[in-house]
């Protein structure tokens, strides 16, 4: 029998792979681009509901980022990245989420002349009015996109010198369609980063449409300590076996896999081979605005297609990713002991249910 859907939504969740340009509603997409005087394509659908349509049937993950980036073309001011970051906390305050580490892509936006101080100001602004308003922590994550030339990426990390120095960008991640831009591409990259603060946190993006080697390559190579998507490293058990001693955290990403037929269902997720090898994993959303969902909405799904897990195993998926996060120790005891008391109070209801029925 299932664990109920309230423990689910009881459960204090910290989001580890969520794009904030992924965030980006058709209800906010258009008023923007009036707002900022933006002509879409003439391909591009009119209207809210055609534009939800659409984004229900995406063919592969090319297809998604084509509509991914034409949306990205609406933000231009800093009040725009300010607001569109507000609607997701705003929208995660409702699911219990108590910790974001935020994605986001400066050269979708750099590209078109957009200043990086534009960008990193409306969402920073956005991440202390959420722990303000809402108590809830985040942090910046700067993705290189694969799919431009490794010179611009390295141009990139040269600009945002300060930021990466002074920890308003707390980790460096390499996101966009995985093929055929290996983790090789980038290492300059990545060293350059890392050489600007030693403290900061390195994630890339593997293992989704990419082979198992784009993990192992992206550990051994960019020195990530977490991974992305990574549900290919099912393919090397050695590999599983590396990620389960170095506790490298995979971000699962359920309805995005679905939506981009990476599998069919969300029960086709090796989850369970995940568990028995002792990997950690968490469950995000990605890019909700565009695959149906946000955090909530992919445990939900998570647990209709994994009926059998118990408390203790929810219990410790989300403690996985607690002590993955990054965040201070004692914030991560805090919240473990906050999870450990959530499901002491449901299996102790459990327990008395079962023992009042049968007195």
């Amino acid at each position: 029998m299932p664990v109920p859907v309230d423990f689910i939504k009881e459960l204090p969740k910290c989001e580890h792979h969520m794009h904030l340009e992924g965030s980006l509603e058709p209800d906010l997409l258009f008023p923007l681009a009036r707002r900022n005087n933006i002509t879409l394509p003439d391909t591009f659908p009119k209207t809210i509901p055609q534009l939800n349509a659409k984004y229900k049937q995406f063919k592969d993950l090319q297809d998604f980022l084509d509509y991914y980036y034409i949306g990205t073309n609406v933000l231009i001011n800093e009040i725009d990245f300010f607001e569109l970051a507000m609607a997701y906390f705003k929208k995660i305050n409702k699911q219990n989420v108590i910790h974001a580490e935020l994605f986001f892509d400066p050269q979708s936006h750099t590209s078109r002349g957009i200043p990086l101080e534009t960008v990193i100001k409306g969402f920073k602004k956005a991440c202390t009015k959420a722990e303000r308003d809402f108590k809830i922590t985040s942090s910046l994550t700067m993705c290189l996109l694969r799919h431009t030339h490794p010179d611009e990426c390295l141009q990139l990390i040269k600009d945002s010198k300060k930021y990466l120095t002074d920890g308003t960008i707390n980790g460096l991640g390499l996101d966009s369609a995985e093929k055929p831009f290996p983790p090789d591409m980038f290492v300059e990259c990545f060293s350059l980063a890392k050489s600007y603060n030693k403290h900061l946190n390195l994630t890339a993006h593997a293992g989704e449409e990419g082979p198992a080697s784009y993990v192992s390559d992206s550990l051994d190579l960019l020195q990530v300590t977490r991974i992305d998507h990574g549900i290919n490293s099912v393919q090397d058990t050695e590999l599983l076996e590396r990620l389960a001693k170095e506790k490298v955290l995979l971000t699962v990403c359920p309805l995005s896999n679905v939506k981009l037929n990476v599998i069919k269902k969300v029960d086709e997720l090796p989850l369970d081979i995940l568990l028995s090898y002792g990997n950690p994993f968490s469950l995000n959303s990605d890019d909700p605005a565009y695959f149906g969902g946000y955090i909530e909405d992919n445990y939900l799904a998570v647990h209709k297609a994994f009926p059998n897990w118990g408390y203790f195993t929810w219990g410790q998926i989300v403690k996985n990713g607690i002590n993955t996060s990054w965040i201070s120790k004692t914030k991560k005891e805090e919240l473990c002991d906050k999870v450990e008391a959530i499901v002491a109070k449901w299996v102790n209801k459990i327990s008395d249910a079962y023992a009042a029925s049968h007195a």
